[in-house]
């Protein structure tokens, strides 16, 4: 998979990405959730969830284990056909626990997104984890 597809469309799914890391540093779930599409799925390590509701519930309940979560991203890859769209997103996060231990992953997204009402939103993401170090 390469860089295919308009564009407009790619601009608009590279926001899509940036909106998502940007409410993870402001910890904001409802801008969170926003990049989602209805019926959606997340796919983690060992962990699957389906539906805007679970979804955000999910996210909300791991974002309370960590009083600091910083997602950086870089798009690999980016191929749309017609109202649909394939991505690969690669991730470092920094997170740290209450002690003040710190936790650094370097991971990757594979997502399927929709073009839903002019919008881009993602109907899933399956993430998996490169490197995990933990500090302290």
């Amino acid at each position: 998979m390469a860089f295919e597809g308009s564009d407009g469309d790619r601009l608009a799914i590279r926001e899509r990405i940036e909106a998502y890391s940007d409410a993870v540093f402001r910890r904001d779930a409802d801008a969170w959730i926003g990049n989602w599409a209805e019926g959606s799925t997340w796919s983690l390590p060992g962990i699957e969830v389906s539906g805007r509701d679970n979804i955000k519930a999910a996210w909300q309940a791991a974002m309370a284990s960590f009083p600091l979560a910083a997602l950086f991203v870089q798009v690999g890859s980016i191929a749309v056909e017609g109202d649909a769209a394939a991505a690969r997103t690669y991730t470092q996060e920094v997170l740290t626990d209450p002690n003040g231990a710190v936790r650094r992953i370097v991971g990757a997204y594979d997502d399927e997104l929709v073009k839903q009402d002019g919008r881009w939103l993602f109907r899933r993401r399956e993430y998996r984890i490169l490197h995990d170090t933990a500090e302290g």
